[in-house]
């Protein structure tokens, strides 16, 4: 043994583990949000939730990414901690499918030339490499750079492998490898907590198993040896997800930390006790001192966490009662939104998809708030309350709060997005997020000269509230096809917007000039007339928002849009876009030839309550 054989085993420990990391990580981004939308779907039955857990933790090759996402699920109120529970377990057992695919280092084709080449790591390492660098490079698909990014930390895991198996080898003539897992195996406590500390620096149980199915390779492991220390990788393991857990969470996220931890120690404390009993009975002998190797290893991993899976599920809501006492409850004040502020969590950065949901969710959040106060602000103009006004401002508080976190938690989740199209959503968001929280500024707003107009006794004409009304139902009809634009991303929806927005401004325009002849004439006060032209000013305002939202959600659609969305609205009209001069017309049409109607009618009062949806009014 000298320094490079050290050197050349540190060196593939390393790839190794970043290889694992790449492929993880890829895996991550473009599958999380898939895995969202099944996990939410989970039902109370244990045994599905059980093969979900498998199922998730063996595509993207982490039992802590599975658990942490279930974490987040819980602690969002999108799962139950009660359903998440099998999914734990599962999430256990798919770890061990790494183990089975690095066991491909015992197969042996020595001059052999058929099929089976193709399986030994030394062939595999390469094609995964050549087709990953490839699919870089080229660019096929979408998700080329993604999946060759996926082949690549394949490639590399496993070139990592042969380089520790390599070492090993060189280090075995020393015979410091096999004094080391002799002791190891004389004194199982030391091999646990071996294990329980390589898993906890490596954070990996998958990686921990697959280094010892590296040093498999020099044919010096033993049962003995080896068992302890697989068992403590399950505390080493789980202690790191509890951690990652309970980091910026509540209490139903850490309460599934605790139940992991809790699963562990069971499975810990069963294992050592069976082997033990069954060793002592002699139905280990041949097993025992055998030499180990990496299939063997791999077998033993799986058999522990399949044969305590099936006897510790039926047991799992005894671990639901223990957390429930373990992680203690507090009384605070909660949010009405507080499941929306769960959702934001930095669990998320390292599974974009599900990152990017939360915020999507949160906005859409935002819209709704915006949008009522809008509505309860209308209200306000024909009907002043105080109670009305209180939640106007309460709910905008919450807007704000919501807005806040929201900006914090979308600068945080940039560093973590390797995707050109998550970045560019990213992007939108941010902007959206802006938006939003200026609509709801501008119901304040509303609100705040309807609160002047009551406080000085002023009202507007009748003719005045008509026109109001016209000019309210066409902005609640942007609204409809704004919220409609943003969740669905309906293009048909957004390209409405801008050419009915054009018909906003002419409307006001038309408003503000028949307003100041009821001026000349005397028929509107002169009182009325500062918080008339704000009110418009308001509109106009909300108007432009509403524009934004638009053409963001058509810059989600057509990405080369977003370097010039301003000279794209600026042209619309001036080359004769279809749809914008249908809308533009029709829309045109039918709001004055409302106003044609409010002008040669009697002037009769209509209260704004008429254009509200019926669920709406105060």
């Amino acid at each position: 043994m000298n320094f490079f054989d050290i050197l050349s085993l540190l060196g593939g420990l390393a790839m190794f583990l970043y290889g694992m990391r790449l492929m993880g990580d890829s895996l991550k981004e473009n599958s999380s949000g898939t895995l969202k939308n099944v996990m939410e779907k989970v039902t109370d039955n244990p045994l599905t939730a059980f093969v979900l857990g498998i199922a998730v933790t063996a595509l993207i090759q982490s039992s802590t990414a599975t658990i942490v996402i279930t974490s987040g699920l819980v602690g969002a109120g999108i799962l139950t901690l009660h359903q998440s529970l099998g999914i734990i377990i599962g999430a256990n057992v798919g770890t061990t499918v790494t183990g089975q695919i690095i066991r491909l280092l015992d197969l042996n084709t020595s001059g052999d030339t058929s099929f089976l080449r193709f399986f030994q790591p030394s062939t595999l390492a390469p094609i995964a490499l050549i087709i990953g660098i490839l699919l870089i490079m080229t660019g096929f698909f979408r998700n080329s750079r993604s999946i060759g990014n996926i082949a690549i930390g394949f490639g590399i895991l496993f070139s990592g492998l042969l380089n520790m198996t390599s070492a090993v080898n060189a280090l075995q003539q020393s015979g410091m490898v096999e004094e080391i897992f002799s002791g190891l195996g004389d004194n199982p406590f030391l091999g646990y907590l071996a294990g329980a500390g390589v898993a906890f620096v490596l954070q990996s149980s998958s990686a921990t198993i697959g280094i010892l199915q590296a040093f498999s390779a020099g044919g010096l492991l033993t049962f003995k040896a080896i068992y302890p220390i697989i068992v403590g990788v399950y505390l080493g393991d789980c202690v790191t997800t509890a951690i990652v857990c309970y980091i910026g969470a509540n209490r139903e996220s850490r309460r599934v930390g605790i139940v992991n931890i809790l699963y562990n120690l069971s499975k810990s404390a069963m294992v050592l006790i069976a082997v033990a009993i069954i060793h002592q009975t002699g139905l280990l002998d041949n097993l025992w001192d055998a030499r180990v190797n990496s299939g063997i290893i791999a077998n033993t991993n799986t058999i522990f966490n399949l044969v305590c899976a099936v006897c510790l599920l039926p047991t799992i809501g005894l671990y639901e009662r223990l957390s429930d006492r373990i992680v203690p409850k507090k009384k605070t004040e909660k949010s009405k939104y507080s499941e929306i502020f769960e959702g934001l969590r930095p669990v998320f950065f390292n599974t974009p998809a599900l990152a990017l949901n939360s915020c999507y969710e949160a906005l859409q959040t935002m819209f709704t708030i915006a949008r009522d106060n809008l509505n309860r602000a209308q209200q306000q103009i024909e009907s002043y309350s105080k109670e009305r006004y209180d939640t106007i401002n309460a709910e905008e508080w919450e807007l704000d709060k919501l807005t806040d976190h929201l900006s914090r938690y979308l600068v945080e989740l940039l560093p973590h997005l390797q995707n050109e199209q998550n970045s560019a959503m990213l992007n939108q968001y941010y902007k959206e997020s802006t938006e939003f929280e200026r609509l709801g500024d501008q119901a304040v707003k509303i609100a705040d000269i309807a609160a002047k107009l009551s406080e000085n006794n002023t009202t507007f004409s009748k003719k005045c509230v008509g026109e109001l009304k016209i000019l309210q139902e066409l902005i609640q009809d942007i609204l409809k096809d704004s919220e409609e634009a943003f969740s669905g991303r309906d293009e048909e929806a957004a390209s409405q917007i801008e050419p009915k927005v054009h018909v906003v401004n002419d409307l006001i325009n038309e408003m503000t000039q028949n307003h100041l002849n009821r001026m000349s004439a005397g028929e509107c006060s002169l009182l009325a007339d500062a918080y008339f032209s704000n009110l418009m000013a308001e509109y106009k305002r909300i108007a432009g928002i509403c524009s934004n939202t638009g053409m963001a959600t058509l810059v989600r659609i057509h990405p080369e849009l977003a370097s010039r969305e301003h000279r794209f609205l600026e042209t619309l009209d001036e080359n004769g876009d279809a749809t914008y001069r249908t809308v533009l017309k029709e829309t045109r049409k039918l709001v004055f030839d409302k106003l044609k109607e409010q002008e040669e009618g009697d002037g009769q009062q209509i209260t704004l309550d008429d254009v509200l949806p019926e669920e709406q009014k105060a």
